[in-house]
């Protein structure tokens, strides 16, 4: 029988994006763009997610060029990769402060193999974008930077990627009670609007994205941690 891990792994896989982005938008799909990576994050699926457990749905932005763009896993940047998941790296050890958020609140919740067995980490659009910056390199942009004003979600060139993609992450076996949201402002919005469309979940619980606590509530940083415990926990009764 097919583990959720197999089922992760070939979604992986599988992914692509050939639609039409506006001008200066790249898209970066790590698990074409580096032979590496599938490997990495391949390794890492079948260490938390080899049975048949469901777990509850939480999605992020888009994976980002620190985290997801170079281990092909979610809020896990090379370093976590190594000192908390105990997995091999070989590459340049990037560093990405959502990820320093993710797995202190992951220690804080009993470890890895804990909370895998629970939550499954994707994003909203499970691949990646950039674009050329002033300064002439390239920054992580976001799929709802993509939405003019005043239009609606379904104007987005990637709306029916994401709808798939969702969709297909469901079918591996996700609970559809809870969808938790990583970003309580536009993503949370786009998300709400997305599943009033399509019904995909009973209900969608949004938290302050990581990037944000460490931005600007790095001070307060336990506060969150404790929030994202306290709503992660509600699951269990």
């Amino acid at each position: 029988m097919e583990t959720f891990a197999d089922k992760i792994i070939a979604f992986n896989e599988a992914l692509d994006f050939s639609g039409r982005l506006p001008e200066g938008i790249r898209i970066m799909n790590p698990f074409r763009d580096n032979d590496s990576i599938l490997p990495v994050s391949s390794a890492f699926y079948r260490k938390y997610y080899s049975d048949q457990l469901p777990r509850h749905l939480i999605l992020g932005i888009n994976p980002g060029r620190f985290g997801a763009g170079v281990t092909g896993i979610p809020f896990t940047d090379p370093k976590r990769l190594i000192e908390k998941c105990g997995l091999a790296y070989q590459g340049e050890l990037k560093h990405e402060p959502s990820s320093v958020f993710v797995y202190e609140m992951i220690d804080a919740f009993g470890g890895a193999v804990a909370f895998y067995e629970k939550f499954y980490i994707n994003s909203v659009c499970p691949l990646g974008f950039t674009v050329t910056g002033r300064n002439g390199k390239e920054v992580n942009c976001n799929y709802y930077d993509f939405l003019l004003p005043g239009h609606t979600a379904a104007s987005s060139p990637v709306y029916d990627f994401i709808v798939d993609n969702i969709r297909a992450q469901i079918a591996m076996g996700v609970e559809t009670d809870v969808c938790y949201c990583f970003g309580n402002g536009k993503n949370e919005k786009f998300l709400r609007k997305l599943n009033e469309e399509n019904h995909f979940f009973g209900k969608i619980i949004a938290l302050e994205h990581p990037r944000f606590v460490m931005q600007y509530k790095a001070m307060s940083k336990q506060f969150y941690i404790d929030k994202y415990l306290s709503t992660f926990r509600e699951i269990d009764g």
